[in-house]
């Protein structure tokens, strides 16, 4: 192609734009995997799909999550010059389906969706303004034990892609996922107690705390106070709490037990003698009995009172699962009670509670810790070809595969590439087993079935040439035409 060609063409240059990314198939394939078995467990505890719009009136998303969030929306103009934004999770989406639709969606209701979220953040490396969450939800039972059956499941799930939390051979423990619990009640009780009522002034504590886990205590307790100067040597605006305060909320947020009624104890010894932290603490115990109910280990879900979670609308348990040996990624699951955010459509309460899941977070992770590989095709047989032999006989092959549903595909690449080359393709993506059509097999009503993966494993260590291309011929067999959906079924085991 001449350069003046290439000019009169005015060729886009190929990019995605900033804070965005493609998801290529071998990715793809893990992160479908992944969903999947996250499915099977949702379903499992009577979770029901339904999804939403990507787009939602702005008046429907604003404040929702608050100041950090709001900033955060894409926001546009419908057609109808109507102000609309992206949703920014699937929560309050879900919020605004249970007000309009009272007839038809009966209570108590639980749902599951997946579905890509937005947030006009800041990108960083593994942070993009477009991510994918899997939530299930819960909405109109206020009681704590709908919040453990969440726990539950989430740790079904972690559990499900092999994480454990289970002595080694050598009896040290091994924490390969932890799920985190708190309440806003006991937050609520403890900023009361304190004096601290101002409502700005709590949500902006409860953003300090948040950054626990990513700044370290001596940070959170100068941002308490006066404020501090990040690592970039930006000043960071204090909430402007006395060192009294400042000590009593870090003391509370130190408290870990062995077990989690022995937090609750020494909860129960740090907070001021109130009604508020009588109801909270009374609702942490009847949390640990559903959890202790459901068999969730102590070792895989622990009361933390650290734990905040920035967004506005939770007002009971609040939850977070990550993992200890990839702490990179962050949280890969969170969530908690959101009992007013109904309220924000409809005059009639409606109690919630819902966990998320990040799915590019988790994925990440899950290839990282070697819980999951990367595959690059979902083909598991590809049908090859002589020269000479007509695409009918290949058409005929793959079709009989399919209808016994196993996948397959023909080799369409360039025309007159070798058997070796048809080989080597299949081999690099990882296919398992070659039908091989020649014109002597045909004749004879007979065809041939590689066993790819027998010959590779039978190479491995073979040095001697002759040794490795006698040894690359095993796992493969000549077998009567008719019998090729059979064989191969068995080859698959």
């Amino acid at each position: 192609m001449t350069e003046s060609s290439i000019i009169s063409k005015r060729l886009v240059e190929p990019q995605t734009l900033k804070g965005f990314c493609d998801h290529l198939p071998e990715e793809m394939i893990a992160r479908n995997a992944v969903v999947e078995k996250i499915k099977h467990v949702y379903e499992k505890y009577g979770f029901l799909p339904l999804d939403t719009p990507i787009l939602e009136h702005l008046v429907t998303l604003i404040g929702t999550g608050g100041e950090e969030v709001n900033k955060q929306l894409f926001k546009f103009e419908s057609p109808e010059r109507e102000p609309i934004a992206m949703r920014f999770d699937l929560t309050v989406p879900f919020a605004r389906l249970l007000a309009q639709y009272p007839d038809q969606l009966k209570l108590p209701l639980r749902r599951y969706q997946i579905g890509p979220v937005f947030r006009a953040d800041k990108p960083d490396p593994g942070r993009f303004r477009q991510f994918t969450q899997m939530d299930m939800d819960a909405a109109g039972s206020a009681s704590v034990a709908v919040d453990a059956e969440m726990i539950a499941a989430m740790c079904e799930v972690m559990q499900g892609f092999g994480l454990t939390n289970l002595p080694n051979d050598e009896e040290a423990a091994v924490c390969e996922f932890q799920i985190r619990m708190n309440n806003r009640k006991l937050v609520d009780a403890l900023l009361i107690g304190c004096g601290v009522t101002n409502r700005e002034t709590q949500k902006h504590l409860l953003r300090v705390v948040d950054k626990l886990q990513k700044v370290g205590l001596d940070a959170v307790r100068k941002e308490l106070g006066e404020g501090r100067i990040d690592d970039s040597g930006d000043p960071i605006r204090g909430v402007g709490l006395s060192r009294d305060v400042i000590g009593q909320i870090v003391a509370f947020i130190a408290i870990r037990g062995n077990t989690r009624n022995e937090t609750i104890l020494s909860l129960e010894k740090a907070l001021p003698d109130s009604d508020a932290s009588k109801v909270a603490l009374q609702e942490m115990r009847d949390f640990a009995v559903a959890l202790n109910c459901l068999k969730v280990d102590e070792r895989d879900a622990i009361f933390d009172p650290s734990l905040a979670r920035g967004l506005d609308y939770y007002t009971g348990p609040i939850f977070e699962a990550f993992l200890p040996q990839a702490l990179e990624f962050g949280t890969v699951m969170g969530g908690g009670r959101y009992d007013q955010l109904v309220e924000r459509f409809l005059d009639v309460p409606i109690p919630a509670t819902g966990v998320s899941i990040g799915i590019d977070r988790l994925v990440a992770a899950l290839i990282q810790l070697g819980k999951i590989s990367p595959v690059r095709t979902t083909t598991r047989v590809l049908i090859l070809a002589m020269p000479g032999i007509s695409i009918e006989e290949q058409l005929r092959a793959v079709s009989e595969l399919r209808a016994e549903h196993i996948p397959a595909e023909i080799y369409f690449g360039e025309s007159g590439t070798s058997m070796r080359g048809q080989l080597s393709f299949a081999s690099a993506l990882g296919i398992l087993i070659a039908v091989i059509l020649g014109e002597d097999e045909i004749k004879n009503n007979q065809i041939s079935i590689k066993n790819l993966k027998a010959g590779m494993e039978s190479r491995v260590g073979i040095q001697d040439r002759e040794r490795y291309k006698k040894a690359g011929k095993s796992g493969q067999i000549t077998i009567p035409r008719n019998q090729l959906a059979q064989a191969i079924k068995e080859m698959l085991g």
